[in-house]
């Protein structure tokens, strides 16, 4: 057998490649900056939100545990799951030694948040509001997980097709639009909300923008009076179901009268991730069809 000269192997260790990650950082929507060591390898996401924009960012693989109605994309369903958004299973997550944890700013539990973070886990809080703040979100997400050229990639796709719907919809006639999140108790939302921003971006006017709350609760008499010439709402798969059957028997609404009852896919039009796209697309469609029977 033949031995290399200590000299000669020395230089060979020398030309070999060493993986050396510099220290990555971000800030979340809290205005809160992390950074770690290296990018996360293992990333804990809970919220269906924020599974879906961790892979959005291209740190699907990274995704170690989730929690419940994360559906999206398919391979976030086989991923463990350790409780659903408003109560985390803080045993499973500890157990799956997670390196990044991201949460939903509004949506999961303070208590249980404070408690993972005294134990020193990294947390990212996130909950995009605008359009440009989801292409941002999915951005700090790819840096966090060293996955910036899929990421970026994402976050630039998603703000030219926006840019596109809101050309395309720049001199369309204002539709008055009445948007149902839930029928009992009945709700809405206003321009502050995304789905807000999606009626504005196709030039639909949201009857009840002006309202402080950004999901108010409002009657069914007021939305008379707002008279919708167009009423959406999100369901399962955007098949029609029961939940628009209470405005039939308003045939004086011009909604009803013109048979402007539609209805949208539900998850990607009520989560903030790159499906709003999507979303944006079906809506405008919906006044588009509207607009013509003006």
């Amino acid at each position: 057998m033949t031995l290399w000269p200590v000299r000669t192997l020395f230089c060979a260790l020398l030309l070999m490649p060493v993986m050396v990650w510099a220290e990555v950082c971000a800030e979340d929507n809290m205005g809160q900056q992390l950074c770690l060591p290296e990018p996360a390898k293992r990333i804990a996401t809970l919220s269906p939100g924020a599974t879906e924009l961790a892979f959005a960012a291209g740190a699907g693989d990274k995704v170690v545990a989730v929690v419940n109605y994360s559906d999206y994309p398919e391979a976030a369903r086989k991923l463990p799951l350790v409780g659903n958004h408003t109560r985390i299973d803080l045993e499973a997550l500890l157990a799956l030694k997670p390196d990044l944890v991201i949460t939903w700013r509004t949506g999961n539990p303070p208590a249980q948040m404070e408690m993972l973070r005294a134990l020193g886990l990294p947390m990212f809080a996130i909950e995009p509001r605008t359009f440009e703040g989801v292409s941002k979100v999915i951005e700090q997400l790819s840096i966090l997980a060293g996955t910036e050229q899929e990421g970026f990639a994402e976050a630039e796709r998603f703000r030219k097709g926006i840019s596109l719907i809101a050309e395309q919809y720049r001199d369309a006639e204002p539709l008055p639009v009445f948007y149902q999140v839930w029928q009992t108790p009945l709700m809405t939302i206003n321009d502050n909300h995304l789905i807000g921003k999606v009626i504005r971006l196709c030039g639909g006017a949201n009857v009840f923008g002006d309202m402080p709350r950004l999901v108010p609760r409002i009657s069914a008499e007021v939305v008379l009076e707002a008279d919708p010439h167009a009423i959406i709402t999100g369901s399962v798969e955007g098949a029609e179901d029961n939940q628009l059957d209470r405005w039939q028997s308003y045939t004086g609404m011009t909604a009803v009268a013109k048979n402007n009852l539609f209805f949208v896919p539900a998850s990607p039009i009520s989560r903030p991730t790159p499906r709003l796209l999507e979303a944006s697309r079906d809506i405008c469609q919906r006044l588009d069809v509207a607009r013509e029977r003006e």
